[in-house]
């Protein structure tokens, strides 16, 4: 795959980013795309290693190896093909994807790995550009009607497979466009939403029908879709975030993440939004070190904070991973976003002792720095580490420290699903009967069966989820697992 000795010859060269100064005006995506004979470069890296460990690192099993090479040897089309062979939606994880693969890339055990990330998009980038993308449609109709619950990206990955099986799919989607968390929660500087749009009207031409503003539970019975459909699948994602109950939870100014980013996503779209939660001029601290944070980070720069102090609980990683101890799986390793680099200060190991304030608006934050140790079970546990504690200025906080589980109340409550030790909707990813819920002919996947994790993860689940229903109606699928 690849030039043979490519990756002795050719460095790793990945896209760049534009001047922060220049980013931080606006809501646009700034990553800076390398020409095509760079990326064809890039692609004379992929090592013939045997074993492509890329593929098993990917949750979808990209059929990376190939499509490299292709793009080493300039078939762009043929390459798209492959990557959409195992991906349907590639722009979105060429962009929000942490890039497991190139974790698990052979080059990565002593060099650096190939740019799997960059070369994906690159592909489907051109494939839109060039018009070689458009629907595809199977002429013979099962007759058969599916319910899609969610337009998260499971939702929508599950949706297109089972139009393509001939299906009669109808998404619905609580909210007012489509997308979930991409359309949602992702800001646009990092992903924008036309390559949402653009799949929609892919899907529609398929034969994907798109109920907005259906609330499944709320406004639109759970049992309705149950009788009226012939199969259910649950793709609603993992919506109930954890929360912080210290001294001063009820202060005005602290929010979840969610209640944040999604509005200036809505401004950005052309919608008016009256009471916006703004960081211009505040003393913003985001509480969770993870990607959600760093979208708080980004857009609250982006509207003009007075200063951004970030807080993550766990002690701050290794600069570098010890490769041979992780490889080929994701290591535990310092990741510094876009967003940091905009002007964050972060700081780790730090526990929120309480929020304060005046006349029930939150003013500032008390924290302490915390130490790790092992407690009489073998477990680990935090404690306080004297001396450390500290206040700092805080008129806007932000609590982006992940989700619990699916929000139960409505929808999980109406159909009396099963649920796992931690609250997500039961269902097995093997063996007969993978997918199905304890509810006949109801299907769950994504975020909402596996708990809060990556997009290409929902992408996958959506997929395989597509085939099982599939097999359902018809006894036997062809679409790909």
């Amino acid at each position: 795959m690849g030039k043979i000795t490519g990756f002795m010859e050719i460095e790793r060269k990945d896209r760049g980013y534009a001047p922060v100064a220049e980013r931080v005006k606006v809501y646009k995506e700034f990553v800076k795309a390398l020409p095509d004979a760079d990326m064809s470069a890039q692609g004379a890296r992929c090592m013939d290693c045997g074993i492509p460990f890329c593929q098993t690192g990917c949750p979808v099993n990209n059929i990376i190896p190939d499509w490299n090479d292709l793009v080493y040897r300039g078939n762009w089309k043929d390459a798209l093909k492959v990557l959409h062979s195992t991906n349907n939606f590639p722009e979105f994880t060429g962009r929000v994807c942490p890039a497991p693969c190139e974790a698990s890339c052979t080059l990565n055990i002593n060099n650096d790995a190939v740019a799997i990330k960059s070369i994906e998009q690159a592909i489907v980038d051109k494939g839109w550009k060039e018009g070689w993308i458009g629907p595809i449609v199977k002429p013979q109709k099962s007759g058969k009607k599916v319910a899609v619950v969610g337009s998260g990206p499971a939702g929508l990955a599950a949706s297109q497979q089972l139009a393509r099986a001939g299906h009669d799919v109808t998404l619905f989607e609580k909210n007012d466009r489509f997308g979930g968390l991409l359309r949602y929660g992702i800001p646009d500087f990092k992903m924008e939403k036309d390559l949402i749009d653009k799949r929609m009207e892919q899907m529609r031409a398929e034969g994907v029908t798109f109920k907005p503003n259906s609330h499944v539970g709320v406004n639109l019975p759970a049992k309705k879709l149950v009788d009226e459909f012939d199969a259910v699948v649950l793709t609603g994602g993992s919506e109930k975030p954890r929360d912080l109950p210290v001294t001063g939870r009820e202060l005005s100014g602290i929010y979840y993440a969610m209640d944040f980013l999604p509005l200036q996503n809505k401004k950005v779209a052309g919608d008016t939004v009256p009471n916006q939660i703004v960081a211009t001029g505040k003393h913003v601290v985001v509480i969770g070190g993870g990607d959600t944070g760093s979208d708080c980070i980004g857009t609250s720069i982006r509207q003009g904070a007075k200063s951004v102090m970030n807080f993550e609980l766990m002690p701050q990683p290794p600069e570098r991973e010890d490769k041979p101890l992780t490889w080929p799986y994701w290591p535990l390793k310092l990741r510094t976003s876009s967003s940091h680099e905009e002007g964050a200060k972060r700081d780790f190991a730090v526990a929120t002792k309480s929020f304060n304030g005046k006349d029930g608006k939150v003013e500032s934050l008390t924290a302490c720095h915390v130490e790790w140790v092992k407690d009489e079970k073998g477990g680990m546990a935090m404690k306080e580490v004297p001396g450390t504690e500290f206040t700092i200025p805080a008129d806007l906080v932000l609590l982006a420290m992940g989700y619990l589980h699916p929000v139960h109340e409505g929808m999980i409550a109406e159909l009396s699903v099963a649920k796992d030790g931690r609250g997500n909707v039961k269902a097995t990813t093997d063996g007969p009967g993978c997918y199905a819920t304890s509810v006949p002919k109801v299907f769950a996947a994504g975020d909402m069966r596996r708990g809060q994790s990556l997009v290409v993860w929902a992408i996958r689940e959506g997929r395989q989820a597509a085939r099982e229903v599939d097999a359902f109606l018809m006894g036997s699928t062809s679409l790909p697992r």
